[in-house]
């Protein structure tokens, strides 16, 4: 009887190592499959949603996802799921961090192709809209885009609420894609 109290012991101790192995295996896999997922893959997961984020040279800034490129994102400021506010274009580079993500990543489908940041400048570009671009410094030039270059874009100056008309024009300025922290359409 001692025998069989002792192999029943033995072999309950053995089921016991056996359960935290696999346990300490799932949590080594989950750790390491979480280790693999990029914040470009968290952002697609989050579009519709609000964050809030902390830009270079601009502070906190929260609004509704509404896109997401490969390096950019596009916040919906002072928006609402049902009425727009102010296009807040954002380089990833610039976001020194993000809350209000999901746990959730987007799986590499969802994701897809996306457009890079000059892209999503042209297409300003294209609206000849008028913005305010930020740079990392806490500085920023309003004007409209005229042209959005290999590593930098034209910026024709002028006033917030005036046209870009040549009477208008208070210069022009040439800005790298590395400065910026912020396209802010107003």
């Amino acid at each position: 009887m001692r025998w069989e109290n002792l192999f029943a012991d033995l072999a309950a101790q053995q089921e016991q190592l056996e359960r935290e192995e696999r346990r300490l295996e799932v949590a080594e896999h989950t750790r390491a499959e979480r280790g693999q997922v990029h914040l470009l893959a968290r952002l697609v997961a989050a579009e519709g949603g609000p964050l809030r984020l902390r830009v270079a040279g601009v502070g906190r800034v929260e609004g509704l996802l509404r896109d997401t490129g490969t390096d950019w994102l596009l916040l919906d400021h002072g928006g609402t799921l049902s009425g727009r506010g102010r296009e807040l274009l954002v380089p990833l580079d610039a976001v020194a961090a993000v809350e209000g993500l999901p746990i959730r990543a987007a799986t590499e489908r969802e994701a897809g192709r996306r457009l890079g940041l000059t892209s999503a400048l042209r297409a300003v570009s294209r609206d000849r809209a008028a913005v305010r671009v930020h740079d990392r410094w806490g500085d920023h030039l309003s004007g409209t885009i005229d042209a959005v270059l290999a590593d930098h874009l034209e910026l024709t100056r002028h006033a917030d609420d005036a046209p870009r008309r040549a009477e208008e024009v208070r210069g022009r300025v040439s800005l790298p894609y590395g400065a910026v922290a912020m396209v802010r359409r107003l």
